[in-house]
């Protein structure tokens, strides 16, 4: 990950909204929702909710797919995932063995090695 990259989604974060809705969608994981269950379940106008989805999407923290009249909206796990690598990819100076108490196990170890890999491509 670039530093624009993480700027961008840092950005998209930045609103109390927007990182309401990916953290309801991080708690639904892959099958996602479609967007008028999140406009439900957090209480928000759904045309409000189309600008909020519209800067996730951009920023690819979300991806969404057409299910008829619908659309579902699924998190980008992976994307954080690099994120926090990126946050922390030179922790403790370069010395791992001082960071030894802080957690190292991600929340979905099958996408963290996705990441690893794919970040292993870009560097």
């Amino acid at each position: 990950m670039h530093r624009d990259n993480a700027a961008t989604v840092f950005e998209s974060l930045a609103s109390g909204i927007r990182l309401d809705v990916f953290r309801l969608l991080v708690r639904q994981g892959p099958a996602g929702m479609v967007a008028g269950d999140v406009a439900g379940a957090l209480d928000i106008a759904p045309n409000k909710l189309s600008f909020h989805l519209k800067s996730l999407l951009h920023a690819g923290l979300v991806t969404v797919e057409q299910e008829g009249r619908f659309q579902r909206y699924r998190p980008n796990i992976a994307l954080v995932a690099d994120l926090v690598a990126y946050l922390t990819a030179e922790c403790c100076g370069g010395r791992p063995e001082a960071c030894a108490d802080l957690p190292a196990t991600p929340c979905c170890p099958e996408i963290a090695v996705e990441v690893d890999e794919s970040h292993d491509a870009n560097t």
